[in-house]
């Protein structure tokens, strides 16, 4: 006799690729040891994109674009269909709607993929910051355990929402790029949104300092954005403007196939795949000291963003020596993340 597996029913309430997509994405091709999975999608890319890879997926009315009474009833439908062991949710929107949509049954998990250390990164003022805590730490005492993607994500919880539960760290999960060529060189490359948060204007900053020294140096700001113009003006300023292209947005992997050194310099990052995915194929990393980077990345690819000297120094080394490169020995892959994440499903007991 063949035992069905308990279902996991994975909760996400945005459809563009980006983000937590790619971390869905690369579940649902991993899959979960022991775990039928399910995703509930609104319309859009990721739906799409999962059932290519062969995925059980339920598109209907759930996000904020659609309002909060359509999502729940969106969720409760789809529970009833499925009768999934775990309903497991990403990013805040999706833990809210499942708070109230999920009654007795399902055991509520929640991975978080964005919270800051600083609040004015994600909510521009105090009263909207002290509202969404409240309802963070209110909707945390629903779930039967939280995920974060890294010890700083797990922190910040902790500071600021206070849960009543454990918090299980679980890595974003990358694999080597196979036959990745890493090369030397000083073109660098930045993939962000232009916002202020990513700290643009510094990266111009260390960038205008290495060229003192590297007249070679090139660099590529992709993406699209608010700050676009203060960045453009900054370049002419500069006299960089032959050395320094925007794009808009580009596809990643052929980006970092033509570049030889990945610089970010948020104000926070929780996880990051940029980081990821360039020190997976070999690529120079430099990055802001700041949230979950240096659970990634060694003390030589940090630095501070407002210390050109100290950007300018890293990204020439990183650019030129192979051997300072970080590389990820000993980071999960994705295989691995799974299977942790088959863990925290295994540890809810009884009720999965």
């Amino acid at each position: 006799m063949v035992l069905t597996p308990p279902t996991a029913l994975w909760a996400v309430p945005v459809s563009n690729i980006a983000g937590v997509a790619r971390h869905v994405l690369d579940v649902a091709a991993n899959g979960i040891p022991g775990w039928r999975l399910a995703f509930l999608t609104p319309p859009g890319d990721l739906p799409a994109r999962l059932r290519e890879l062969g995925a059980v997926v339920h598109e209907a009315p759930f996000g904020p674009d659609h309002g909060l009474a359509s999502s729940v009833k969106s969720v409760r439908e789809v529970v009833r269909r499925e009768r999934p062991a775990v309903v497991h949710t990403h990013l805040a929107y999706a833990d809210i709607v499942a708070s109230l949509a999920v009654g007795r049954g399902p055991a509520l998990v929640t991975t978080e993929h964005g919270i800051a250390r600083d609040d004015v990164v994600y909510h521009r003022s105090g009263a909207k910051t002290r509202v969404m805590a409240a309802a963070h730490t209110a909707r945390l005492l629903r779930f039967d355990a939280a995920v974060a993607v890294s010890r700083a994500t797990a922190d910040a919880m902790v500071e600021k929402w206070h849960p009543r539960k454990p918090i299980t760290v679980i890595h974003n999960g990358v694999d080597v790029v196979p036959g990745a060529s890493p090369t030397t060189g000083l073109r660098i490359l930045s993939l962000a949104r232009l916002s202020p948060e990513k700290r643009l204007p510094a990266l111009v900053d260390g960038f205008a300092e290495l060229r003192h020294t590297h007249p070679e140096a090139r660099l590529t700001l992709a993406g699209a954005g608010e700050e676009e113009a203060a960045l453009r003006a900054q370049v002419a300023r500069l006299g960089l403007g032959d050395v320094v292209e925007l794009p808009g947005f580009v596809d990643p992997e052929p980006a970092m196939a033509s570049h030889d050194v990945l610089a970010m310099m948020s104000v926070w990052e929780n996880c990051s795949y940029a980081l990821l995915d360039a020190a997976a194929r070999g690529m120079g990393v430099v990055a802001s000291d700041v949230g979950g980077n240096p659970e990634i990345l060694p003390s030589r690819a940090l630095v501070a963003a407002e210390d050109r000297s100290a950007v300018a120094a890293a990204l020439s080394t990183q650019g030129l020596d192979l051997a300072a490169r970080p590389g990820l020995a000993g980071w999960p892959s994705v295989a691995d993340m799974c299977e942790q994440v088959a863990g925290t499903y295994a540890a809810l007991g009884g009720r999965s």
